[in-house]
């Protein structure tokens, strides 16, 4: 483990990860409120404009499985440089964008680039710290995030109404080329020459297939995914449930993100305090009662009432609240499967996470997004399905435990 002094020090690496990692949110959530004059401006079906989102998250979710297979051979830095400068030229050919084909072209190339700074951020993290230092780095860095889903609809909409859709993407171009230098200058290398692993066809087929054969990631790694996968579907829906289902304004997408974000800082400024004072189990136990009770009472309510203000989003504030107790200690134990090929295990757990939101946002979505009763029932399968799969895997790696004890205790 490194000390602090080295970079930027560990507060200023938690801001240069996080804002890295806003990247994501700054790509989906600030031009959500911008559907209606994307379709308008570029003479598209609201269906073209939705799958501009569902181009994204496909290539998003595909490469992120090679983010972390190419900073573990050429370098964590390396890789973040050239997917910042490719997601600039994207953001810009999207601004520019003259018809609805040339926007999926260019939401694909961000795709492709948004999410290094998120995968290869995790491995840098795991790099330099470990234990509770590592979980309170990510908790923090969770924190720093927060900000971005808060804000990004609310700036969307004050941009849509007050000048061009364009200037969204015109914006995240200007602010990944600070990004870029910042992290020229400051970002440190946390992975030397020689720990490096080679980029072959045949270590990186040994590679993945040892990380896709193994049960404990896909349980582990299907907690996480399935509990975004939650919050999501309203992420989705939102231009539905907030335009239709709450009768507010383009421009008042805060009343469903604020509550939401509120909860990822307060969760993971919770979860920043609790490390290293109880153990990750009892800690994502604590984040489920607070998933699956938010998610129960959300449908709950919903029978019984049509969709109000405050109590249909105030339950979104418990759900992400739990997910961010969940999530810091879940991500560590799926990275220490393979210590060895870290990056490639955060390239494999991002993945799936945003296979999920892809299938969820193409898919899931549209069919749930006619009634809140609906996309509250979706959100608790997800809550109890990310449940099953964690504390099957707990049973697992107990069994696994287990067998490697008797099996010493016969060599003995």
């Amino acid at each position: 483990m490194k000390s602090d002094n080295s970079g930027p020090g560990r507060a200023g690496l938690a801001i240069i990860l996080a804002a890295l990692a806003m990247l994501g949110p700054f790509s989906i959530d600030t031009y959500l409120p911008a559907f209606p004059s994307i379709q308008a401006g570029l003479q598209a079906t609201s269906l073209e404009v939705q799958q501009t989102l569902t181009a994204y998250m496909l290539s998003f979710a595909v490469m992120t499985l090679w983010h972390g297979a190419l900073s573990d051979a050429f370098g964590r830095r390396n890789v973040i440089l050239v997917a910042l400068a490719v997601f600039a030229v994207a953001s810009f050919g999207c601004a520019s964008a003259h018809s609805i084909h040339y926007l999926w072209g260019f939401r694909i190339l961000q795709g492709v680039s948004a999410g290094a700074g998120m995968v290869v951020g995790r491995a840098i993290i795991r790099d330099l710290y470990a234990g509770a230092q590592a979980e309170r780095l990510l908790s923090l860095v969770t924190m720093i995030f927060s900000i971005a889903p808060a804000i990004a609809p609310i700036l969307g909409g004050w941009i849509v109404v007050f000048m061009s859709w364009r200037a969204i993407f015109l914006l995240l171009f200007g602010y990944t080329i600070v990004l870029w230098f910042a992290c020229f200058k400051l970002l440190p290398e946390s992975l030397p020459k020689e720990k490096r692993q080679e980029f072959s066809a045949e270590f990186l087929w040994e590679s993945y297939a040892k990380v896709f054969k193994s049960p404990l990631f896909h349980l582990k790694a299907g907690t996480i995914a399935f509990n975004f996968g939650g919050l999501f579907l309203y992420i989705s829906a939102a231009p539905v449930f907030i335009t239709q289902h709450l009768h507010l304004g383009t421009d008042q997408f805060g009343w469903q993100f604020i509550p939401s974000v509120g909860g990822i800082f307060l969760g993971a400024l919770t979860a920043n305090r609790l490390a290293g004072k109880i153990s990750v189990w009892k800690q994502v136990s604590i984040g489920f009662c607070f998933l699956i009770g938010a998610s129960m009472f959300n449908v709950g309510f919903h029978l019984f009432s049509a969709p109000v203000l405050f109590w249909s989003v105030i339950p979104l504030f418990f759900y992400t609240f739990g997910m961010s107790l969940v999530a810091p200690g879940a991500t560590l134990l799926v990275l220490d499967l393979f210590p060895s090929i870290r990056g490639i295990v955060a390239s494999c757990q991002s993945a799936s996470v945003t296979l999920i939101g892809a299938v969820i946002a193409g898919v899931v979505a549209p069919v749930l997004d006619h009634s809140v009763l609906a996309l509250a029932t979706g959100q608790l399968a997800c809550a109890l399905i990310g449940a099953a799969l964690w504390y099957t895997g707990r049973a697992y790696w107990r069994s696994m435990t287990a067998q490697k004890q008797n099996a010493w205790e016969t060599v003995g």
